[in-house]
């Protein structure tokens, strides 16, 4: 694991509000990125792959008429020949991580069946995958990424009477109180300092604002768990973070946060099976 003195010390001033930003996600893989050790650079790559999952889902449902945002740690044509390759059978090349290959070979296993929510089913190997990451700072972040998006979509399966226990995802002590617990608070109180947090996001009527403050949420857990990461690559993963989520801000509005959570009811009124789908 490096130091990266000169690299943070040039990061600029960061707010939420992203006032003062003058930076992006691409200017991050072009300037830092490459000054990375090659395990450092793993763990950065961890981000850059939601890109890769959100251009592949684009791939296999448009084919040649996707139109693919930017490039994560694969360009449009590798994935091309990715799919191509699960698609024949081949063996997983060496530089695609697991759980991308092993959602392609269970894609086209399945392929046509519509109870099948392909999103969800690739954020849940995502995440899991993520979160087995060997920096310690790397892998709670996406914990806990997991164990609130498990929260959220457990609270809106109660308040819909759907199944809480098709709609959670992944394993651990987390998601099984999740699926098991008749508990208002899921038997969780003690176990998350922000569960109390997250379920009042839950009841927040107006999306955009409820966006807003997972948003908040999710800064406020960076930086209270990188107060002692200095010139670490933990830095700059919390750097890249943050400038990803401005960025998201700059392209969000209210309809595609009602969209997004009409797409999350949805999937919960699909009652697809995520649980088997993510261990095929």
């Amino acid at each position: 694991m490096g130091n990266y003195y000169c690299q943070v010390a040039g990061l600029p001033d960061i707010s939420f509000d992203g006032s003062k930003l003058q930076y992006s996600t691409n200017r991050f893989k072009d300037e830092l990125y490459p000054a990375l050790t090659s395990e450092d650079a793993s763990f950065v790559d961890l981000l850059f792959l939601s890109r890769d999952n959100a251009n592949l889902l684009e791939l296999l449902r448009k084919g040649e008429d996707a139109v693919i945002a930017d490039a994560g740690c694969f360009t449009a044509d590798e994935l091309k020949e990715i799919i191509s390759s699960a698609k024949n059978g081949d063996a997983q090349p060496g530089n695609v991580p697991a759980y991308l290959y092993g959602f392609l070979e269970y894609y086209f296993g399945n392929e046509g069946q519509e109870r099948i929510l392909w999103d969800d089913v690739l954020a849940s190997r995502y995440y899991e995958y993520a979160s087995r990451s060997a920096n310690s700072f790397v892998s709670s972040w996406f914990e806990f990424n997991r164990n609130v998006n498990n929260i959220l979509v457990a609270m809106a399966a109660r308040k819909y009477k759907m199944s809480v226990a098709d709609a959670v995802v992944g394993d651990g002590e987390v998601a099984e109180a999740l699926r098991t617990s008749g508990a208002r608070d899921f038997g969780l109180t003690g176990t998350l300092d922000y569960l109390e947090i997250v379920q009042r996001i839950s009841e927040e009527s107006n999306l955009l604002e409820r966006e807003r403050k997972l948003d908040e949420l999710r800064w406020k857990w960076l930086d209270d768990n990188s107060v002692f990461n200095y010139f670490t690559v933990e830095r700059l993963f919390v750097f890249l973070v943050k400038v990803g989520i401005v960025e998201r801000w700059s392209a969000l509005d209210a309809d595609k946060g009602m969209q997004r959570y009409n797409t999350m009811i949805n999937n919960l009124k699909g009652g697809a099976d995520l649980n088997s789908a993510k261990k095929e």
